[in-house]
């Protein structure tokens, strides 16, 4: 046969060949996936297909969703070119819409077949065992909700979000069960079937490579806490990543403080017991060295700036242990100091140097001139029912002021002091403009509304219980209303008083007050008195930290009830008397806490005159102070002090103004316990001069902290005398002499309000002097 016959006979064997090819059906399927969560998508491998024209697109099992949504999503039209890389591409997209639980593409000759199982709609979400975490939190962390899609990755995903929750509560114990049920027109409930599981508490904490500090000593350090029966109302013994993440930090901060500046943690590790019901957790620290400071200096960069006015402000010594807090103590002071002296464009930035041989730690304060950048604008957000005057006028910065860091935290720490937030912060951001920054201030609001019961117990009032509703931010404007009943065996009030913060716009807090008091010194005196009235009072602040407020009162004031063996001076006493008194008060505050102070320091100068109308005339004077120093962590020493005078203008002070020593301002005396006293009956006639001084010392007790049980050992001063209205036959018992006790107590913030004890002893004191050994408070609202 010809050679260009058998070429011939072979071109039409391959055409033969390609047409059957052509004519057989193509078919390319693929399942949706079931696999695990998280595993990679199916990969569709068709039989090659050589390109053809579509005649057709045809979509068979679609429901709910239009033809012409899968064919848009599927990307394959009448008249398109389709091959084997565009079949699997349109199987992967519709599987990627997460709306079919099943895809099978077909290809019949040049029609296209599409046939698709819709994944369920879902109907409804419930979550079932679920005690601990409410429906909302747990609807809050899902992603799944009513009238969307099905799909099991979805679920999966819905799972983990649930468990995680868990987790972050310390139960990770917790299990859950997703369950389907079916329902017609292909929809479905979704119910998470929850086993909660008991709380995942820490079973132990173990350290490794610590040798200067005891396991006890770091367990005091860190946040986390061993689970134990008393730790009831703490989650600190629940296991938490975040915050052995947390501890970590701590421990780093802690050894720092005590000189150990080569100290790391170079492992947390966490261990699930077998049983799933408690972690063990081991930290593993290289502790290194111990150092000493060494050379401390401060030098200005700043012509202008003389290094020696700021080296006061310096809180280390040179030869005491390296302290990192005190370093940044010091960075914070000196920065303020220079804002003082008109420097507000500073930068502060401590020069170490480190040797190894000597083991000490040289510092230099470099002060230099910082980039001048100035507030552009004061963003204030969170607070919903505050208004935003009442915290902008908080801030010591405003827009367009120099941006200051002290003033910045200065600025946090009174919008704090308000009691309006849970949560407060406030942080700078830069501006458009390079020379510019935004301060934001964040917060998160806080009930202040107060409807409180209360009930105590005190050694000088007896078994009392109050009532009271306040609002402490009215109308969100900051300001202060408060409706108060006390009921006491030797005492019982009543009192209205409201408080503008920023009276007529300025920064003066104005109030008034609308009291009746009863007061029982039956004990005491052989008397009761009541006296009714209002007061005015307002206040302004001098410098950031001076402030003086001025006050006016007018009281209807009675001696009743007058025991027949009183004393003559006390029946003596007119029985009503009207009392009109204007006062200052001059207060200088540095405390770091105006209800717990650790440090810092204050000075109280107040002036009283009665005798714009009325009865009673008198001037009187008084003179306090303290100072508070944190010698050792956790120990505070405190020295207080007052004294005071008060004199009549043409007459007798009154025994209702007179001054009462003993007791709560005298510990191991009994109330009104020294001073003048009547030969016969022992009534307290009060004095006119008197003055106390307290050395306390308050220390952690061994009591875990979270009982919030401090331990305190005072010395208590206390000096009363001179009386106005001697009678001529009455005996009166006074002295110059100076008292004197000691003692220890304890203080314990229970969760059922503040708990005082102390008992104490007198050293120094007179025969007619009244002394008791035991004294208790106790005060708790609910």
């Amino acid at each position: 046969m010809a050679t260009g016959e058998v070429a011939l006979i072979r071109r039409g064997i391959m055409l033969l060949a390609l047409a059957a090819a052509m004519l057989m059906p193509f078919e390319s399927s693929a399942q949706a996936p079931r696999q695990r969560p998280g595993a990679p998508g199916p990969v569709f491998v068709p039989t090659p297909l050589p390109s053809i024209t579509v005649r057709e697109v045809q979509v068979e099992g679609a429901q709910r969703i239009d033809p012409e949504t899968v064919r848009s999503y599927a990307g394959v039209r009448a008249g398109d070119q389709i091959d084997s890389d565009k079949v699997d591409q349109a199987l992967r997209t519709l599987f990627a819409t997460g709306l079919f639980q099943d895809v099978n593409v077909t290809i019949q000759g040049a029609n296209v077949v599409i046939r698709v199982v819709e994944n369920p709609i879902i109907n409804r979400i419930q979550f079932e065992g679920n005690r601990r975490v409410s429906d909302e939190v747990l609807n809050g962390e899902t992603q799944l909700r009513a009238r969307h899609v099905y799909t099991r990755t979805r679920v999966q995903n819905d799972v983990r979000r649930i468990l995680e929750v868990y987790r972050r509560s310390g139960r990770f114990a917790a299990t859950v069960e997703p369950k389907v049920i079916q329902l017609p027109e292909n929809r479905v409930d979704l119910v998470f079937e929850i086993q909660e599981g008991a709380t995942t508490g820490v079973s132990r904490i173990t350290f490794v490579g610590n040798q200067n500090f005891s396991e006890n000593r770091l367990k005091e350090a860190i946040r986390t806490r061993e689970s134990r029966w008393y730790r009831l109302l703490s989650i600190d013994d629940n296991y938490d990543p975040d915050r052995v993440a947390f501890d970590r930090e701590l421990l780093r901060r802690f050894y720092l403080s005590q000189g150990y500046a080569d100290f790391r943690v170079v492992s947390s590790v966490a261990e699930l017991s077998p049983d799933r019901t408690g972690f063990f957790i081991t930290f593993t620290v290289e502790e290194g060295e111990r150092y000493k400071f060494g050379t401390i200096n401060v030098v200005s960069q700043i012509r202008t700036l003389n290094a020696d006015d700021l080296r006061a402000r310096v809180i280390s010594t040179e030869g005491d242990w390296y302290n990192a807090d005190q370093v940044e103590a010091t960075v914070n002071a000196l920065t303020e100091a220079a804002g003082d002296l008109g420097f507000a464009f500073v930068e502060i930035r401590p020069r170490v140097e480190r040797n190894r041989d000597e083991k000490t730690i040289s510092i230099t304060y470099e002060i230099q001139e910082g980039p001048r950048v100035y507030v552009d604008r004061i963003n204030i957000v969170g607070n919903v029912r505050t208004l935003d005057r009442v915290v902008r006028r908080e801030m010591r910065l405003a827009e367009g002021d120099a941006f200051n860091t002290s003033k910045l935290r200065r600025s946090r720490q009174r919008i704090r002091n308000l009691g309006f937030f849970e949560r407060v912060e406030v942080t700078n951001v830069p501006a458009d403009a390079p020379d510019r920054t935004t301060v934001n201030v964040e917060v998160q609001e806080r009930s202040t509304g107060e409807l409180s019961f209360g009930v105590g117990f005190s050694t000088a009032d007896g078994l009392l219980g109050d009532v009271s509703v306040r609002e402490r931010n009215f109308l969100g404007r900051g300001q202060d209303l408060r409706l108060a009943f006390t009921i006491a065996q030797r005492r019982q009030q009543i009192d209205l008083s409201f408080t503008e913060p920023y009276f007529l716009d300025r920064n003066i807090v104005a109030g008034f007050d609308i009291f009746r008091v009863e007061r029982d010194f039956k004990n005491q005196s052989d008397y009761k008195s009541r006296s009714t009235g209002f007061g005015l009072r307002m206040g302004y602040a001098l410098t950031e930290f001076l402030s003086q407020n001025l006050r006016y009162r007018l009281s209807y004031d009675e001696i009743f009830d007058v025991g027949t063996n009183a004393s003559p001076i006390i029946v003596a006493q007119p029985g009503q008397t009207l009392t009109s008194l204007i006062g200052t008060d001059l207060v200088y505050d540095r405390r770091d806490d105006r209800l717990d102070p650790t440090s810092g320091y204050f000075i109280r100068t107040s002036f009283d005159f009665a005798g714009v109308g009325g009865d009673s005339r008198f001037i009187r004077t008084r003179l306090a102070g303290g100072y508070y120093y944190p010698f050792w962590e956790g120990w505070v020493g405190s020295v207080t002090g007052e004294l005071g005078y008060i004199r009549g203008l043409g007459q007798d002070v009154l025994i209702q103004n007179r001054y009462f020593v003993g007791g709560d301002n005298l510990r191991g005396f009994a109330t009104s316990g020294i001073g003048p006293r009547d030969a016969i009956s022992g009534n307290a006639l009060g004095g006119n001069r008197y003055a106390t001084t307290s050395l306390e010392v308050q220390f952690p007790t061994p009591v875990p902290p979270e009982f919030g049980i401090r331990g305190l050992v005072f010395a208590d001063v206390g000096w009363l005398n001179t009386l106005d209205g001697q009678m001529a036959g009455v005996v009166v018992n006074d002295s110059n002499a100076i008292r004197l006790s000691i003692g220890a107590g304890l203080n314990w913030r229970s969760p059922f309000g503040p708990v005082r004890v102390s008992v104490g002893r007198a050293l120094l004191k007179e025969p007619f002097d009244r002394t008791e050994t035991f004294r208790f408070g106790f005060g708790s609202r609910f």
